[in-house]
């Protein structure tokens, strides 16, 4: 839709504009959409039964929300998503920092210019966009930011008294008249703050210091906060609670498929690069398992909570690691290997706060655990379980523990190019004809990523034994390299006789 041609207040009138409160404008805009099954919020994935209902809900009875839910929970596009509920356009006086509708004023300013220029005052008009503001609570936000104070050096310049209305320098709240206004994880807000506010919730009014004046703000409030805030760094005080209308809790993905979507979404995939990297399925599914795993871990603080924006990283650095091989090797293409999977550690470390804090090593093995659990729990999903005690499942991985146990062993370096790495799997027996019983239409390249998989698993599950010798993963028989270990340590004491 394109900006309207009018012009001025007597053109305005002339039109078929009338005014309407923003709570109005909001609502209207909401029952048209809901009637005609349009969704503003259809990039919110996994709230569409659960929370996107509930700010429906509190927009249509024109409360203020506050979304609570832990870190990466997409609170944030949330709230941002909701300028979708907000006209097109709309009219504002010329010059007006506080957005003022032309045929209903309030602040002092925009009735002086109508006063003077009558049906000939410009109006300007202003997009949907421009009428969103959020702030980030920091313990460094004063009232002045968010409400408004006296300009000495306003009044000096237009030769004005500190006692005129017109030396007042409005704050982020008046300047977002008529919009929708968001403060960020709110318990971070200092108390004396949160006090501010209390006026502009209940009374839908500003007043400012010195000033003996009621400004009525059309504005639509809403906030986030993280329950752990709550206790570590502050609170919401009570009368502010008292007069948020809607407290609406936020949730991770409550399904894989979900949270698989919310990381294909979100993740820098399309790279413009002249490297195109494939990743089956059931890998994607493995990094998003990996965030299950982590906010069931009894070595993570799920106080703290394991952001969705985990899984996103861990994708791109799987993504990386699979281009990184492929331009080392001078390939055109990569298919992402077990290899990539363990390379997306460095997201899981950064993101994941450990109960005990220890060395960093630490966090580096709670993630190898992580990741481990991750891809045994998803090749259960399609393979039979290697600790089943059943014969016939102990039949279908027996070829290819037979094969290590004569003392063949695979060594897979995580820049072995595809040819070699094709070779390497090919060369275990029984492998090929495992993947091939339980999976269907595979392509060439992924049929060498489920071999690779199906390898990991069984060392997950004690059927081989794996050593990871820097940038490369020994796979051997474990009997065997039980033994060898034996054997090393008789082979260093020192007996005395």
């Amino acid at each position: 839709m394109n900006k309207p041609r009018i012009k001025t207040i007597g053109e305005l009138k002339s039109s078929d504009y009338k005014y309407k409160s923003l709570n109005k404008e909001i609502t209207d805009n909401l029952r048209r959409n809901l009637s005609e099954g349009v969704n503003v919020f259809s990039d919110l994935v996994g709230y569409e039964e659960t929370v996107i209902p509930s700010v429906e809900r509190a927009f249509l009875s024109n409360h203020s929300i506050n979304l609570l839910g832990l870190r990466g929970q997409a609170k944030t596009k949330l709230a941002r998503t909701c300028v979708n509920l907000l006209d097109e356009w709309i009219p504002i006086i010329k010059g007006s920092e506080t957005n003022d509708d032309p045929l209903n004023p309030i602040f002092k300013s925009s009735l002086e210019m109508i006063k003077s220029s009558g049906d000939k005052t410009e109006i300007d008009w202003l997009n949907k966009d421009e009428r969103f503001y959020e702030k980030l609570a920091t313990p460094d936000v004063t009232v002045s930011d968010l409400i408004g104070d006296i300009d000495p050096i306003k009044a000096a310049t237009m030769k004005l008294d500190l006692a005129d209305e017109n030396v007042i320098n409005y704050g982020l709240i008046p300047r977002t008249n008529r919009g929708i206004f968001v403060i960020n994880e709110l318990p971070d807000l200092q108390p004396r703050i949160q006090v501010a506010l209390l006026n502009i919730m209940q009374e839908r009014d500003i007043q400012i210091r010195g000033f003996n004046i009621r400004m009525p703000i059309d504005v639509s409030m809403a906030f986030s906060a993280n329950p752990e805030d709550y206790t570590n760094r502050g609170n919401i005080i009570t009368p502010l609670k008292d007069r948020i209308d809607a407290q609406i809790i936020t949730h991770y993905p409550k399904e894989i498929k979900t949270g698989v979507e919310i990381t294909k979404q979100e993740a820098w995939q399309l790279r413009n690069s002249d490297i195109d990297v494939f990743i089956s399925d059931i890998y994607r599914e493995i990094i998003e398992q990996t965030a299950f795993e982590a906010r069931d871990s009894e070595y993570v603080d799920q106080k703290s909570g394991v952001s969705t924006r985990m899984t996103i990283t861990a994708l791109e650095q799987v993504y990386s690691s699979a281009e990184r091989r492929a331009v080392i090797n001078n390939e055109k293409s990569a298919q992402v290997r077990i290899a990539d999977i363990f390379h997306m550690i460095p997201a899981l470390t950064g993101k994941l706060e450990l109960v005990y804090e220890g060395e960093q090593e630490g966090a580096i093995s709670v993630a190898k655990h992580i990741i481990g659990k991750a891809i045994n729990k998803t090749f259960k999903k399609v393979f039979p379980d290697p600790q089943s005690k059943a014969e016939n499942v102990k039949e279908r991985y027996k070829p290819i523990t037979d094969w290590f146990a004569q003392g063949n062993e695979v060594n897979l370096p995580d820049i072995l190019s595809s040819k070699e790495y094709m070779k390497a799997l090919d060369g275990v027996s029984g492998l090929k004809q495992l993947v091939n019983k339980h999976t269907n239409n595979v392509s060439k390249d992924e049929l060498y990523s489920w071999m690779d998989l199906a390898l990991e698993a069984m060392h997950q599950n004690s059927l081989l034994s794996k050593q990871d010798l820097d940038d490369e993963a020994l796979y051997t028989d474990m009997l065997g390299s039980m033994f060898s270990s034996i054997s090393g340590i008789n082979e260093d004491e020192d007996f005395d006789i």
